[in-house]
């Protein structure tokens, strides 16, 4: 059973650990580096529960985490999820049989991968990433996750950037996130 979400004074922490990176990577981007969170393994531990809180007892199967920094954030939640873990990767970075999907990103364009035998039809699944910024990703995943036949049946974010309108790409499945900009 996950720990219950964070409570207002551990999101605030939580937000105080997110640090911004003007300009990367690239001028104009303010990157949001997770990395002090998570050297900190109080909070890191409270933004892993806050992520899985709202999908616990909905049967999760399989976590799908989105490379790179959904990887460290999707494996401690498939973890509480007593769930599998299924890595989407970019392009070329998976060894075996793949399905891809291309998308637009929030400062360019590129693919992603998910092994053909991750999961099939019957799991449910649930999408991981540290950051909502425009929905390209995620919708990406979610396209993989249905070429695979499983159920979407959420979406959870560390940080989700509502200015920049992602969650409308999403489609009808829930989304969460800790924190929102």
């Amino acid at each position: 059973m996950s720990a219950p979400a964070a409570s207002p004074q551990q999101v605030a922490a939580i937000r105080s650990r997110i640090r911004d990176i003007p300009d990367f990577p690239k001028a104009g981007i303010v990157f949001k580096d997770v990395t002090p969170l998570l050297g900190d393994a109080d909070l890191f531990r409270a933004a892993v529960s806050s992520m899985v809180a709202p999908f616990t007892g909905e049967g999760i199967t399989h976590v799908v985490a989105i490379e790179s920094r959904g990887f460290m954030f999707g494996a401690p939640a498939a973890l509480s999820l007593d769930a599998g873990l299924a890595p989407v990767r970019k392009l070329g970075k998976l060894p075996f049989r793949t399905h891809r999907v291309e998308y637009a990103l929030e400062y360019g364009s590129d693919a992603l991968e998910i092994h053909g035998d991750a999961f099939g039809p019957g799991a449910r699944v649930l999408i991981v990433d540290d950051v909502l910024a425009t929905g390209g990703t995620a919708a990406a995943a979610r396209d993989l996750t249905a070429a695979l036949g499983a159920t979407l049946v959420g979406y959870s974010f560390l940080i989700e950037l509502a200015f920049l309108g992602g969650r409308s790409r999403l489609g009808p499945a829930p989304a969460s996130a800790v924190v929102t900009y």
